[in-house]
């Protein structure tokens, strides 16, 4: 009997959003590394320049813009296409975060917290769907959510609520979608040191970190995602490092 292969990715084209750091960032160098050519988004316009410097002109297309823009969106897509061709894949990383009671925060981080996480995944995904339909061969598309999603925290209900939104959005997507190539998978990391982390409550050297997962950690199961073959489907994939608690 045969069995499964994996897919190889080299010559495949993938739109990371908020590619200038993190699981982002980890995800494009471990995805150039497996042979892909990546389009890359977020609003630090210097990170995706260091980004470019290190892989190269020929492997990583920068677009600067807010991800909560659709326009944003069909401007990474289009750069993809220009460059090379087609789009294989969209990763809707984009993300933000912080911790606090339902009063704890102000309204202007609320919105930018829930258009950012809901509304930002959600024009990705628009944009990546025009693609696929106008080319042949379906497509991936990734969103990468968390936990939280399932299980949010007693200080961080707003951001557990816009995870459970992507959570819902996906497996939506992925009925809606599969009948005509589009796989559509769900990572849901735990607690990843990254910048989002410090940034969100965390502190830079605590302890805590210790135990959480790595950026690489969440790269690497995207890749592995993306790698196998297209008669599978993941839908939902969750990761926690070997010391956090379930």
């Amino acid at each position: 009997m045969p069995y499964a292969t994996t897919r190889s990715l080299d010559g495949t084209v993938v739109a990371i959003t908020g590619a200038s750091a993190g699981i982002g960032a980890a995800s494009v160098y471990s995805l150039v590394d497996a042979g892909a050519r990546v389009a890359v988004s977020a609003r630090r316009e210097d990170r995706l320049a260091k980004i470019v410097s290190d892989l190269g002109e020929d492997k990583v297309v920068p677009v600067v813009g807010d991800v909560r823009d659709p326009g944003l969106n069909d401007a990474l897509v289009k750069a993809a296409v220009d460059k090379w061709g087609r789009l294989d894949t969209m990763v809707a990383n984009a993300g933000i975060g912080a911790y606090g009671g339902i009063l704890d925060l102000d309204d202007d981080t609320l919105t930018e917290m829930v258009e950012t996480n809901y509304l930002g995944t959600v024009w990705s995904v628009r944009s990546a769907v025009k693609q696929f339909r106008a080319q042949d061969g379906g497509g991936d598309i990734i969103v990468v959510s968390s936990v939280a999603g399932f299980r949010g925290g007693a200080d961080e209900a707003v951001y557990a609520g816009t995870k459970h939104a992507q959570v819902g959005l996906a497996g939506s997507l992925d009925r809606e979608l599969r009948a005509e190539g589009i796989r559509v998978t769900l990572i849901c990391p735990a607690g990843t040191a990254t910048e989002f982390a410090i940034g969100a409550g965390r502190t830079e050297g605590s302890p805590d970190l210790d135990a959480y997962l790595r950026p690489e950690d969440v790269a690497h199961t995207i890749r592995v995602v993306l790698e196998q073959p297209r008669s599978v489907r993941t839908t939902v994939w969750q990761l926690w490092s070997t010391e956090q608690q379930s």
